[in-house]
């Protein structure tokens, strides 16, 4: 699996985010609403409402990466225990967010074994 890499700084958007969001809009919230530059070296995490999906957003070189991640049955723990609208995670913090720990309990969700997707 790709993994970000631990030593990046990670941003985490606290609101809510409509998944629709692709490339650009996603930046523009980065600059608008995060006042954050998208271009630092910096990984930008932002989750739907339902907290069930979860996009990553970072520059590397000439271009921008997203990353999409849809949980089928459990949801992201979103660190509510902090202030301020962005959150500054550290790399491990955001893969154990990932592999659905809740930060503030380290419980991960559990792990699915499917066989087929319908």
């Amino acid at each position: 699996m790709i993994r970000p890499d631990t030593r990046l700084r990670v941003y985490l958007c606290r609101e809510p985010v409509d998944m629709r969001k692709q490339i650009d809009g996603l930046a523009l919230l980065v600059q608008e609403a995060m006042e954050l530059n998208p271009f630092e070296e910096a990984v930008f995490v932002f989750g739907n409402h339902q907290r069930d999906k979860v996009k990553l957003l970072f520059w590397k070189r000439n271009g921008f990466v997203v990353w999409y991640k849809r949980l089928e049955r459990e949801r992201f723990k979103w660190p509510d225990r902090l202030e301020g609208d962005t959150v500054m995670l550290s790399g491990q913090e955001l893969n154990w967010l990932l592999d659905g720990y809740d930060l503030s309990a380290m419980q991960p969700h559990k792990a699915l074994d499917f066989q087929s997707v319908g």
